[in-house]
């Protein structure tokens, strides 16, 4: 099944609230196989590694994608292989993140809730401030930016951090074709993007 086309006939009559779009687009991710996930994360690797924000990054702040979410292991591994210090998320219990340095897929632990985090030293939730770039999970981005994610507030918490420490790394989402939609509802504290990268092509945005 190409992802994206079946995405658009998900969205495109969209009028509801966030949790109704994050049903949908994890319905239609759900049915994707394991061979769709593969051949789209290696071609989100190929798009990503010619974006500049990631080619010129010392330090880039990402996650290890799981089941059904737009791949990022080929990426992760090919950036460590360039020399860029990676920073992955550790959940905290209260949801918060803090993080650690990738250092290889065998040095990957399974944690809470099905998800990877690295085995390593844990840096603190303020890490995350040192990252010219950093990759946001999501389900949709829309045509202004405004991302949408699963709703468990721990990605709020990283952009507020970033904001309070004046950082500004470059804003990242990577996504299938079909999950860049039309408009996402937003709140008064979510936050636009800088670029998606899907596997037919990056689009930018202005902040």
């Amino acid at each position: 099944m190409p992802p994206g086309k079946e995405f658009v006939r998900t969205v495109i009559k969209y009028d509801g609230t966030k949790a109704e779009l994050r049903r949908d687009l994890l319905a239609v991710r759900s049915a994707l196989t394991t061979d769709d996930v593969a051949t789209t994360g290696a071609a989100l690797a190929r798009r990503a590694l010619g974006l500049p924000e990631l080619a010129e990054a010392g330090t880039v702040a990402a996650y290890v994608s799981v089941g059904r979410e737009p791949g990022t292991r080929a990426l992760l591994e090919a950036l460590r292989r360039r020399g860029v210090r990676v920073l992955l998320p550790v959940l905290l219990e209260d949801n918060d993140l803090d993080w650690a340095v990738y250092e290889g897929p065998d040095r990957l632990v399974r944690a809470g809730r099905g998800l990877l985090e690295p085995d390593g030293p844990r840096l603190g939730p303020e890490a995350v401030t040192s990252a010219e770039a950093v990759l946001l999970p999501g389900l949709a981005v829309d045509a202004a930016g405004m991302r949408l994610g699963r709703g468990g507030g721990s990605y709020d918490r990283v952009l507020a951090r970033l904001a309070r420490a004046g950082a500004t790394p470059s804003l990242v989402v990577l996504l299938y074709d079909g999950e860049v939609i039309a408009e996402v509802p937003a709140e008064a504290h979510d936050r636009p993007v800088d670029a998606v990268v899907t596997p037919s092509g990056v689009r930018r945005f202005s902040r």
